[in-house]
């Protein structure tokens, strides 16, 4: 089973080395990770190129955003499995993918997702946010639920079948495909328990109230799309992230 990491960089000078050793150092072989670069201005697309042979395809052209550049990176993998590695996070050990492909196969599952760690910007070992996923139900799905995106490797074939990205999301395409994925169209899932990967703080949908606020928006605007929800699906949605900060 091959396992295609995407990592789409823009102006990541600071931490898109610390993703691709990241990648570089799992202890499983079969793996093709693309880097989806958005032109950089800064040293990012210098670093990668440095480290051009631990990394499988590079590309680097001007883009609409994130959710363009994961489908970018989507068109372009030839792995079975597909997930993503942002410019600003790492994997939490070096068997994560090993352990992923295991899961894969013992349950012959559509996709598997983890728990993830919010971690500080100049120190990833100190923990913000624990995001402990638990096991899947539709009924938790309904009332706000979801898995961590980063944590969510899918079967290529899925993208193939039910459409990448929605780019008319500018914040929330991650929670769309989730939606659409599990509720809609109930794709099989499994739920490795371990923390699978670790995510620097300061994401694009909480950089500031106003994002906070347009983030809600597209998530009612998704749950409508999918037919799962409404105002108050989001509502327990943030409720639930309050116990996060209290686990260490």
């Amino acid at each position: 089973m091959k396992i295609s990491i995407i990592t789409a960089t823009y102006n990541s000078q600071d931490t898109i080395l610390d993703a691709i050793n990241s990648v570089a150092s799992q202890t499983y072989s079969n793996i093709e990770h693309i880097i989806i670069d958005g032109k950089s201005t800064d040293s990012t697309l210098s670093i990668v190129k440095e480290n051009s042979d631990k990394i499988s395809k590079i590309i680097s052209e001007p883009d609409s955003g994130i959710y363009d550049a994961l489908n970018k990176g989507i068109k372009n993998a030839t792995g079975d499995v597909v997930a993503f590695m942002h410019a600003d996070d790492i994997f939490a050990n070096n068997n994560i993918i090993e352990n992923a492909a295991r899961l894969f196969q013992e349950q012959q599952t559509d996709s598997i997702y983890g728990d993830l760690q919010y971690v500080a910007k100049e120190d990833t070992s100190k923990i913000i946010r624990y995001w402990k996923s638990g096991k899947f139900t539709f009924s938790k799905l309904k009332k706000g639920w979801m898995p961590p995106h980063p944590t969510f490797f899918i079967k290529k074939e899925i993208y193939n079948k039910f459409g990448m990205f929605d780019t008319n999301f500018r914040i929330a395409a991650d929670y769309d495909i989730i939606l659409r994925f599990l509720g809609k169209y109930k794709i099989t899932t499994t739920y490795l328990p371990e923390v699978m990967i670790k995510m620097r703080v300061g994401g694009e949908s909480n950089k500031s109230i106003k994002n906070i606020i347009k983030k809600m928006h597209e998530d009612v605007k998704a749950l409508k799309k999918n037919k799962m929800g409404n105002w108050y699906t989001v509502f327990m949605k943030n409720i639930s992230k309050i116990p996060q900060l209290f686990k260490k």
